[in-house]
């Protein structure tokens, strides 16, 4: 195996007018903000940080790692809940400065560089009435987000993020500039729509807008017990597609809106987005509302970027996780939710149901490498921690909570895989779709150059 080089001061010096992009090196000032990601606990420390503004730029970059050897990771928000942002003694490929956004209000259609946050491109799509749903969280990084599925706020009346996607710039492991889309290398627009960042830097996407002028959600906090969950997800089933929700049970936090007896005690506490008519949106709420005496409502009619809150830029949570899909959620769930929130010692132990369906279930399952379109209720359970030591102790609590709640659904959604190993990677691109991505991975990444991420090998026989 050969031994990645390593970059002298001398050396990144000359590479300040080669690559004519900024660069940040362990001896400058904003290094250490440079390499910060969102999650806690990671502490890599690359050798080089260059943030590109244009293709041609990032395209330099991955020539420069590839003639070098050296380790090559991409940031877009930093949220990857490993750090695959940042790496060890390599180059960090910081998008920071791709946020360039254009709008065609004529086509609903916008180009926008991979390194904007969704929350940003929300907002100024607003502005024109008009949305493509991204996750649930304003600062994620479009890049990361879109390239392995996007499951949001707007999943079940206009599908993925990468339903809506319809073409995208990429620079291959060759160091080129490929347009792609359905006409153009459609194999590798297909890899990319679920295939993660295992083919290249994404530099541009065109995405497809919606008309949302406004929607109707927010905040409902009900009491949690076993009944309001096991109803909260019978109606959010049986609601119309115009209706996706997102429910975390988990301790109350010390909300100045919340009754003072209730901070530390089990709720649900639901996000809805309601994507169509405000009157219409009132009459799908209701049964929500009914399903017990709120603790706080918030549902109201709203602009879409509302479902944005600020977001506190020091919270930076040490966590154990784990993504995975179930058929039902009923009374014997919902007790066992219960069951294992009351008994974790975590400063925040939470579960959170996403029921799914709608537009995303219409897309066939081999149309993109996302392979999950039939799964009906996505669940993610968390564990957020105050000390490092005390990590062993909350995964272990995370798996048997898995393993109680498990069905006949094995899949994991890949954007929420933490460093869980071969098997859980496999587990996000079931049957034909492994086969397939890694036959495109060697056609476009033989060397596996883009390797610090949910990893897909080249196939052998390419």
């Amino acid at each position: 195996m050969t031994t990645p080089a390593v970059l002298s001061p001398a050396e990144i010096r000359k590479l300040r007018p080669r690559l004519d992009a900024q660069i940040i090196t362990p001896a400058d000032a904003g290094y250490d903000a440079a390499r910060a990601v969102y999650p806690a606990g990671i502490d890599h420390r690359p050798a080089v940080v260059i943030r590109p503004d244009r293709a041609e730029q990032v395209a330099q970059v991955v020539l420069l790692a590839r003639e070098t050897g050296m380790p090559l990771s991409v940031r877009g928000g930093g949220h990857s809940t490993v750090g695959h942002g940042v790496c060890d003694g390599g180059i960090m490929l910081d998008l920071a400065h791709m946020r360039a956004l254009d709008i065609d209000v004529a086509t609903r259609t916008a180009w926008v560089q991979a390194g904007m946050s969704a929350g940003e491109y929300t907002v100024a799509a607003e502005v024109h009435g008009l949305a493509t749903g991204f996750g649930d969280t304003g600062t994620v990084g479009i890049g990361g987000l879109t390239l392995g599925g996007g499951i949001g706020y707007l999943v079940r009346k206009h599908g993925l993020t990468i339903d809506n996607l319809l073409a995208a710039e990429i620079v291959t492991a060759d160091g080129r500039i490929r347009q792609v889309d359905e006409n153009n290398h459609p194999d590798l627009f297909w890899a990319i729509r679920g295939g993660g960042g295992n083919f290249g830097v994404a530099t541009r996407f065109r995405f497809r807008l919606h008309p949302v002028r406004s929607i109707v959600g927010g905040m409902l906090i009900l009491p949690a017990t076993a009944e309001v969950i096991r109803s909260f997800v019978a109606e959010a089933e049986a609601a119309p597609d115009e209706l996706s929700t997102i429910a975390n049970i988990m301790p109350a936090p010390p909300m100045p809106f919340l009754p003072e007896e209730q901070h530390g005690r089990l709720v649900l506490m639901a996000t809805l987005c309601y994507a169509g008519p405000s009157e219409a949106g009132e009459r799908v709420l209701a049964p929500f509302r009914a399903l017990a005496t709120p603790l706080a409502d918030m549902l109201q009619t709203m602009p879409y970027s509302g479902l944005y809150p600020p977001e506190d830029e020091d919270f930076h949570p040490l966590a154990a996780s784990h993504t995975m899909f179930v058929d039902t959620v009923g009374p014997a769930e919902a007790e066992t939710i219960l069951d294992f929130l009351h008994s974790s010692t975590a400063m925040m132990p939470a579960a959170q149901l996403r029921v799914l369906g709608g537009a995303m279930a219409r897309v066939p399952a081999e149309a993109t490498a996302f392979a999950h379109r039939q799964s009906r209720i996505m669940v993610n359970l968390a564990a957020i921690y105050e000390a490092a030591d005390e990590a062993g102790v909350h995964e272990a609590w995370i798996r048997r909570f898995a393993d109680a709640i498990r069905q006949r659904d094995h899949g994991a959604y890949v954007n929420l895989l933490g460093d869980e190993g071969p098997d859980r990677i496999r587990a996000a691109y079931p049957g034909r779709t492994w086969d397939r991505l890694r036959a495109i991975k060697a056609k476009y990444d033989p060397a596996n150059l883009f390797r610090l991420n949910q990893n897909i090998p080249p196939g052998a026989d390419g």
